[in-house]
């Protein structure tokens, strides 16, 4: 099992889920990929202080960029967008 403070890379901020945050309360985290649901699920509440309802995990794949010196692959990441207990929230920024 991993430890709490590597499993959570940083908060994900988008258009989308920043609509999220404030209509389903669901929050998205970059997390390493090693991380299970269970292990997502204890990092968060240990971290913010919150109670975790659910946990969507998605595994998205490095594709390759171009550069001066040639292509340049990168690297698969884990998201996970989790949901918190109805009334209470996460302070991001």
């Amino acid at each position: 099992m991993l430890e709490p403070h590597y499993i959570l890379r940083k908060p994900l901020l988008t258009e989308k889920s920043t609509a999220d945050m404030e209509a389903n309360n669901v929050y998205t985290f970059e997390v390493d990929r090693r991380a299970s649901k269970d292990d997502i699920k204890a990092a968060i509440e240990s971290a913010y202080g919150v109670k975790v309802e659910k946990v969507a995990t998605q595994v998205r794949k490095g594709g390759s960029r171009r550069f001066k010196y040639g292509k340049v692959a990168e690297n698969s990441w884990k998201r996970a967008a989790v949901k918190v207990a109805e009334g209470q929230s996460i302070e991001l920024f």
